[in-house]
């Protein structure tokens, strides 16, 4: 697709999105914690149970944040016996987590949290016919993300 320069309607949008979006991830963030285990610790089981195994530096991109705070947070998960390291056969450097048998529980109950989470606050702040706008809208804005 040509680029083009953006037009004041379509930089609010992206502007107003972008903030939005930020402060969704927050709140399903604060709503997939789960006993004891902190919101990033919740998050990084919920990705590793999608994608298993990773390196904590991948998890540490997939979830936007620093490798020194991912290694923080993986660390913590192995304490808690809910992931393991095992070495990588195809780089002796680095090391892959993958989700023990527990942690896969933890983290299949975060995803399932976020959702509760998100389906109840569409359920609360809006009508049916709001819903089917927010789902064209959704519809339209995956054009951004296919490939």
């Amino acid at each position: 697709m040509e680029s083009k320069t953006a037009s004041a309607p379509a930089f609010a949008a992206a502007q107003a999105l972008r903030v939005i979006v930020g402060r969704l991830r927050r709140k399903m963030q604060d709503a997939s914690a789960v006993g004891e285990l902190t919101a990033s610790q919740a998050s990084a089981l919920a990705r590793l149970s999608l994608n298993e195994p990773s390196s904590t530096s991948a998890l540490a991109g997939a979830e936007r944040v620093r490798p020194q705070s991912m290694a923080a947070t993986v660390a913590a998960l192995e304490n808690l016996g809910l992931v393991r390291r095992e070495d990588d056969p195809d780089d002796g450097r680095r090391q892959l987590i993958f989700l023990t048998p527990e942690g896969r529980e933890w983290g299949q109950g975060a995803r399932a949290s976020r959702a509760e989470w998100l389906a109840g606050a569409f359920t609360e702040q809006f009508t049916e016919a709001e819903l089917a706008v927010i789902n064209e809208a959704l519809i339209l804005l995956e054009r951004i993300v296919e490939p």
